[in-house]
């Protein structure tokens, strides 16, 4: 069991200064991952400050050597794939190749897509998901690219460097269980990262909903591919370590991976540097 920070890109997190202390924060606690939100409003009647979630992380790669770092989650459909690529591949080298690429259809659609004339159907945006991802894959390799997809074209580029991990960094799929499609894609790559309609963002998911899904994303992977795979299961543990074995235990039984730390997604917590630091502090779990 691997376990990791997840900070939104907003509020106090919206400067990089601020992540670049809680990475730090985080590696010398012995947490193994921080993750960052990718949003642009995130209901935008609410009118916080953003950070953009690249240089983010570019500050915590810089003032940290152990820690992986990455986006939870960045939805594709909204980025051009070329620059996205070059961000996510600057990064990795400039890591170490520490990187984890979280990428998923992206919410609330009408505020991060309608607001700004983005198409807005969701089968759209999962076209524009699935095209984007496949480009991300090919320019991460360093090789040339020819594509005519329905969204994306390409004629002859070739971006350099290529990433410094290979094939590709981790690349982790998000999506609500116990919806299919969004599960079936993330068995194409390296991870599954759920919402559960049972638990929203904070709330941990049942053990088995978990063990379901765990069932259903080997049933779909490619059993040829040598590299694991990772589910993400995530919320507030409690910091008593018996509690805490107690609520991780039968989720790391059923098939998760990794605990993803999370403020509840309707606290006031959710954005404040202080609770979320003094959690980091106390250290991950213990199994």
């Amino acid at each position: 069991m691997h376990f990791s920070i997840n900070i939104p890109n907003f509020g106090d997190f919206a400067d990089a200064r601020t992540v670049a202390s809680v990475a730090v924060a985080a590696e010398r606690a012995g947490w193994d991952a921080l993750f960052v939100w990718d949003h642009i409003v995130h209901r935008k009647q609410l009118r916080r400050t953003f950070g953009d979630p690249w240089m983010l992380l570019t500050a915590a790669a810089l003032a940290t050597s152990r820690i992986r770092l990455g986006t939870l989650i960045t939805p594709v459909a909204r980025r051009r794939p070329q620059q996205l690529a070059r961000q996510v591949a600057t990064l990795d080298a400039l890591s170490g190749g520490r990187v984890i690429f979280g990428a998923g259809l992206g919410a609330p659609i009408d505020d991060e897509f309608g607001s700004f004339g983005e198409p807005t159907d969701p089968v759209v945006l999962a076209e524009r998901l699935d095209e984007g991802l496949d480009l991300l894959r090919r320019y991460w390799s360093g090789e040339p690219v020819n594509h005519e997809g329905p969204h994306f074209q390409v004629r002859d580029v070739t971006l350099l460097p290529a990433t410094v991990q290979r094939p590709h960094p981790p690349v982790w799929i998000a999506g609500y269980w116990p919806r299919r499609r969004p599960m079936r894609r993330a068995a194409r790559w390296d991870g599954a990262v759920p919402l559960f309609a049972s638990a929203t963002h904070g709330e941990p998911p049942p053990a088995d909903e978990v063990r379901d899904l765990a069932t259903f994303l080997h049933q779909h992977r490619d059993d040829s591919r040598e590299t694991p795979f990772e589910i993400v299961v995530g919320g507030m543990s409690p910091a008593d370590p018996a509690k805490a074995r107690d609520l991780i235990g039968p989720l790391a039984d059923a098939g998760a991976t990794w605990w993803d730390e999370r403020q509840h997604i309707g606290g006031e917590d959710l954005d404040k540097l202080g609770p979320v630091l003094r959690r980091i502090e106390q250290g991950p779990p213990v199994m």
